[in-house]
């Protein structure tokens, strides 16, 4: 695969992800900040919380329901293809959004969210275009490192179009909440261009199309015929429910403690976005290549649970920055590890499948907790770390007590 065809996979996973560095701060702003009008001035703090979680939770419940077709899809009709699809999604989706910011209407926010949402399936594709394009294993977590450094540009990036583009300080009256959005669709819209012209499929065969009504469900119960895929997916649910938690009420967390307001929450995903990228892009093979994928994994995702018990308990709110960093530094090293033991549990042929899985168990965590945890910020706002916490201790329990078995030994190494 060219460097260019490489950086336009990239380009895609960047866009897909400013959809939630760009996003989150926004949304934040927008539900928990009465001078802006978007929710009813007379809305309580505990409305504006579950009203946060609910726009988040549709997000990613669209993208749990969507994600898995579009992944199995790309397996059928090629992964170009699939990734137009989702661009053309992302497009109509920022279209309706930028639509409900201009009628401070928190449903067609919500319907917006929802298309963009059911299309956000390019990450797994990419991901699965990228393991396509490897010739070994080195070479596979290499790519999956890539993979997560678009994650993180899109993280860094998405909080310093929103910071800027919306801030009056910077950009006087040009400034707006709906700019960002603008910004959002010209590089959906260019992204579209480096696909169509510049990526081709290295992946030439392709499956029979056959979706049925129920095609989510039966993707995930295929997991049942597969014993070391299970043994991975608890473990993997856990450590991304420890993930999806702690950054969806991250801005959240800190808006309603420390009222820092957007720019503030802006920074923390940037700073977010920052140690993912240093970790992923720099330090993911040669770290995997000297300790093992499992020994990453192990002590990460106890610095996850330390990092959240630190970011609650500290009473400053640079302090909370700090945490954010070693929380995702760690989370940059295990994530692609953890992607690169999935793809090597299953054939080549079903990699948009086990890929797609994956986005299933990150975006189903995060619909869910989403929900749950606006309910839960209106009684306490550190619950939903609470949670977090618990799903990493649990995680470690379960690598220490399912992870034996000799086939999963011979992918983890």
């Amino acid at each position: 695969m060219s460097p260019i065809a490489k950086f336009a996979l990239l380009a895609v996973v960047f866009v897909d992800l400013i959809g939630q560095g760009l996003v989150f701060p926004i949304i934040n702003e927008l539900v928990m900040n009465p001078k802006l009008v978007f929710l009813p001035i007379s809305s309580s703090d505990a409305t504006r919380h579950f009203d946060y979680g609910l726009v988040i939770g549709i997000f990613f419940l669209c993208w749990f329901f969507g994600g898995v077709y579009v992944a199995k899809l790309s397996d059928t009709i090629g992964r170009k293809n699939a990734i137009m699809i989702c661009l053309f999604g992302a497009l109509v989706g920022y279209v309706i959004t930028i639509i409900s910011l201009f009628a401070d209407s928190l449903w067609l926010l919500i319907l917006g969210r929802g298309i963009t949402g059911f299309t956000a399936g390019n990450q797994p594709i990419a991901q699965a275009a990228m393991i396509d394009a490897s010739k070994n294993d080195a070479e596979k977590s290499r790519n999956m490192g890539y993979i997560v450094t678009g994650i993180s540009a899109g993280l860094v990036g998405g909080p310093i179009i929103g910071g800027l583009l919306s801030d009056r300080s910077i950009l006087g009256d040009l400034a707006s909440i709906q700019l960002p959005f603008y910004c959002a669709v010209v590089l959906v819209l260019a992204t579209i261009f480096l696909v169509q012209f510049f990526y081709k499929d290295v992946r030439q065969t392709r499956e029979k199309l056959d979706f049925k009504p129920l095609e989510l469900f039966t993707q995930l119960i295929r997991i049942r015929e597969k014993p070391v895929v299970i043994r991975l997916w608890w473990v993997y649910l856990c450590f991304m429910t420890a993930n999806v938690t702690f950054y969806i009420f991250m801005d959240n967390y800190l808006t309603s403690r420390f009222q820092i307001g957007l720019f503030g929450t802006s920074m923390a995903m940037m700073i977010l976005g920052i140690a993912l990228a240093s970790s992923s892009t720099f330090l993911v093979e040669r770290t995997l290549g000297r300790f093992g994928k499992l020994p990453v994994i192990t002590t990460v995702t106890f610095t996850m649970a330390l990092s959240a018990v630190l970011f609650i308990v500290t009473p400053l709110s640079v302090f909370c920055y700090v945490f954010v960093a070693t929380y995702y530094f760690g989370f940059g090293l295990a994530y692609p590890a953890l992607l690169g033991i999935f793809s090597a549990s299953v054939s080549d042929t079903e990699q948009g499948w086990i890929m797609g899985i994956t986005t299933a168990g990150f975006t189903l965590a995060a619909g869910v907790f989403s929900l749950v945890g606006g309910l839960l910020m209106a009684v306490n706002i550190r619950l939903p770390f609470y949670i977090c916490i618990a799903a990493a201790i649990i995680a470690l329990v379960l690598i220490r007590t399912t992870w034996r078995h000799p086939d999963i030994k011979k992918i983890t190494q």
